[in-house]
């Protein structure tokens, strides 16, 4: 009995899995020119760009799957499905159609929604997901005149909320803060200060208004806006303390003559502020100069020294491990050493040329750098000042010290302005800078190229005038001849 059970109970589980097999066996061959267009159309983002079609498709292909559940007629579910891969077919072709007709929409969709409009600038984006479903229903009908005409006012409406989305990220919070300060009447007491913060947030808003996707400078603007509002909040209650008598104006000055002193203690230095606290801070930041410009050298040095010592051990060992030849390598050895030596001598020749106000020398390896500090350009402009002939002139000096050197003549910039712009700048200058080399130095073309390098290679911090200042510059880069 227990055999027979089980003959049964096997034969039930094959008979059932046959079944299953001839059902999906039957569905795959209903479903399949169905589930071709369906994917088509998916393919084709018919969702969105043909939603009429598309859900109509899908409400005949479930109604489909229903009846193939339920076990219906198979002519039920092939006129479903012959429904469904027709309604799937023509949304295809109308989303190719709305992709072609509405490209630009589309594109300024995507900037809008890459720029986090849905959320930050919603009105707007409702407004133009609203125009743009009116644009698609119209071309699905196959009224080309309105369809355009309605993506053309959801472009605009995407392009409003895109630059709205940006204002709201980098303006918001300087917009809060100087209505916190009105609210504070800050005016009061601190009105110079607000007002550069009010005309410095106008200023980014002019620069997003004309080019929304160079957010450098008026990222820069407001967070530059941001801090004279702090600040004008900041003066603002010192002025109410000073004037309901709880701080005296010799108690203010005092505490804020202490960081200073303490700075200055610091530094070694002795804090003489009975004129007021401008020398010492010129001072200080003397100080500070030559001890970064110390240290710099200080690290260079110790690079140098590592590499040449590693070099030499390396060739030391070699030579060692050789029976022959080592008293003429030896001596090559000596030779580089002293070539070397040579040229740390003539670096500091170059270096003692030049006041720090004129150029920084530095040597990267072999190579000396002569950073022209002291050399600007008109703004947008690469046309040499006569004003700068001397400093150039001291230049062709330092170059002098290294007979048959090559050159590079290196432009930079900040981040400010596109990295198209600033690219062909740099080069500008780089190129007018060489051409003088040429002109007036006589030096061949063989020693020298100029390349400009935009705003790729800063060497202080973009966020403050003074970084962005350093960044904006020419290096001449002197290769001596080791030979």
């Amino acid at each position: 009995m227990k055999y027979k059970g089980f003959l049964i109970a096997t034969l039930a589980f094959c008979l059932a899995l046959a079944s299953t097999a001839g059902a999906q066996a039957l569905r795959d061959s209903l479903f399949a020119e169905a589930d071709r267009a369906y994917q088509s159309a998916r393919d084709a983002n018919a969702a969105l760009l043909a939603p009429r079609n598309f859900e109509r498709g899908q409400k005949a292909y479930q109604q489909a799957e229903q009846g193939l559940e339920r076990g219906r007629n198979v002519e039920y579910i092939r006129s479903r499905l012959a429904d469904a891969t027709a309604r799937f077919t023509e949304a295809t072709e109308s989303a190719d159609l709305t992709r072609t007709t509405l490209a630009a929409t589309i594109k300024t969709r995507q900037d809008a929604r890459a720029a986090e409009a849905p959320i930050l600038s919603q009105p707007i984006w409702e407004d133009a997901e609203e125009a743009f479903g009116r644009a698609i229903s119209e071309l699905e009908r196959g009224d080309l005149k309105d369809g355009r005409r309605y993506g053309l006012e959801a472009e605009s409406l995407y392009r409003d909320a895109e630059l709205g989305a940006i204002k709201t990220k980098y303006l918001s919070e300087t917009r809060q803060l100087l209505a916190d300060a009105e609210r504070a009447r800050v005016d009061r007491y601190a009105p110079v200060t607000l007002q550069k913060s009010r005309d410095l947030l106008a200023r980014a808003e002019r620069e997003l208004n004309e080019n929304r996707y160079d957010t450098d400078l008026p990222r820069s603007l407001a967070q530059q806006a941001n801090y004279e509002a702090r600040h004008a909040i900041y003066l603002s209650e010192v002025g109410r303390r000073v004037r309901d008598r709880d701080l005296s104006v010799e108690e203010l000055v005092l505490s804020w003559e202490k960081p200073l002193a303490e700075v200055a203690a610091a530094a070694d230095i002795v804090p003489d502020m009975a004129n007021g606290g401008d020398a010492l801070g010129n001072q200080l930041a003397g100080h500070i100069t030559a001890l970064t410009e110390s240290n710099q050298s200080l690290e260079q040095d110790v690079q140098e020294s590592e590499q040449r010592v590693a070099e030499m051990s390396e060739e030391i060992r070699l030579l060692d491990e050789k029976l022959g030849g080592a008293t003429a390598e030896r001596a090559a050895l000596m030779q580089r050493l002293q070539r070397q030596a040579r040229i740390k001598e003539q670096f500091e020749t170059v270096e003692s040329m030049f006041s720090r106000t004129e150029a920084l020398v530095f040597r990267e390896g072999d190579n000396i750098t002569v950073r022209l500090v002291g050399l600007s350009f008109a703004s947008g402009a690469a046309t040499i000042d006569p004003s700068y002939y001397p400093l150039l002139e001291k230049v062709e000096s330092a170059i002098d010290v290294f007979p048959r050197s090559g050159l590079i003549i290196e432009g930079h910039t900040d981040s400010y302005g596109s990295d198209a712009t600033n690219q062909s700048l740099s080069q500008a200058r780089a190129d007018s800078v060489q051409q003088y080399m040429l002109n007036a130095m006589r030096i061949p073309s063989t020693r020298l190229t100029a390349t400009g390098y935009g705003e790729t290679r800063p060497i202080a911090n973009n966020e403050t005038s003074q970084g962005r200042a350093r960044n904006r510059r020419i290096d001449v880069v002197i290769q001596p001849r080791l030979d």
